[in-house]
């Protein structure tokens, strides 16, 4: 079996250079954090000492960058009619971006949007506008889509939605996709059976391709399949269950995606769902 890559959303509250062991310790190769805090407009670069003892660290503990990820802030609307709001979202997107750089994480993972009832058209259109800001002004960081619940004028629950908004971009090579698998489930993507993962891998492969894909967030789903709810479970305790992922994660072409967390408990740093996870795909 390839080396697998699995980890989980970690805190920053420590600070940028902690992220490395912490990771290492609860088991992982991987992860993800925020660039700042998720729930505010503002954001600032991190000091110099503290992006160079994390590279540091990043070394010491053998995780490749390429293992490393952002997730933007909550407040980010890429498809907002409201031009203050669109104006803010992108601001702070190339700020994330910004600080990506300094930290030399390569992927920053953002939720496209809603259109908030002005209509998909409209804010697909937005979202594009916003996307080539940041590549224009961000050179050396990949822009990763986000699959979301269709709920609420959300824009990308489909892989076709999230195509066309990646293909008129003025650099689309550096458009990616992270795809969750609670909101799949919320859009109808059935992964507890063979079939329903063959046919999203053929989706995705016949839409944006299959190697644009760059993570995969392991979320079990509190609400059955289909139910627009967007309310991630612990692994194996929801409706995807353990079968549904052992499943899932059995697919060669899902082991060569890293796999991160982001489920409600976190107390242990997600020590013990990494190890269970592990488990599902016989790493333990």
């Amino acid at each position: 079996m390839r080396m697998i890559r699995i980890g989980a959303h970690m805190p920053i509250s420590y600070g940028f250079e902690k992220v490395p062991q912490m990771t290492i310790d609860s088991g992982g190769n991987t992860f993800q954090i925020f660039p700042h805090s998720p729930r505010t407009w503002r954001a600032s670069l991190p000091a110099k000492r503290s992006c160079d003892e994390f590279q540091i660290q990043m070394e010491k503990y053998e995780i490749p960058f390429e293992a490393a990820f952002c997730h933007c802030g909550y407040l980010i609307n890429l498809a907002s009619p409201k031009d203050d709001i669109w104006q803010k979202s992108v601001q702070l997107l190339i700020i994330e971006g910004r600080i990506c750089q300094a930290l030399g994480i390569p992927y920053l993972n953002v939720h496209p949007g809603s259109h908030t009832g002005a209509g998909e058209k409209e804010g697909t259109d937005r979202i594009i506008r916003a996307v080539d800001e940041f590549l224009k002004i961000i050179p050396d960081v990949m822009l990763l889509l986000e699959n979301v619940s269709p709920k609420g004028g959300n824009i990308g629950f489909t892989m076709k939605q999230l195509a066309k908004i990646i293909e008129p971009t003025i650099q689309p090579h550096r458009v990616g996709i992270t795809y969750d698998t609670c909101h799949g489930f919320d859009a109808g993507y059935d992964i507890t059976t063979k079939e329903g993962v063959e046919k999203l891998l053929d989706e995705m492969e016949g839409t944006f391709g299959l190697s644009r894909v760059k993570m995969i967030h392991l979320n079990d789903s509190k609400a059955p399949l289909g139910k627009a709810l967007d309310r991630h479970e612990n692994i194996g305790k929801g409706f995807i269950g353990d079968k549904g992922f052992r499943n899932f994660l059995s697919f060669p072409q899902i082991q060569m995606i890293p796999w991160v967390l982001e489920t409600p408990n976190e107390e242990d740093l997600y020590t013990k769902e990494i190890a269970h996870v592990k488990s599902l795909v016989g790493l333990i």
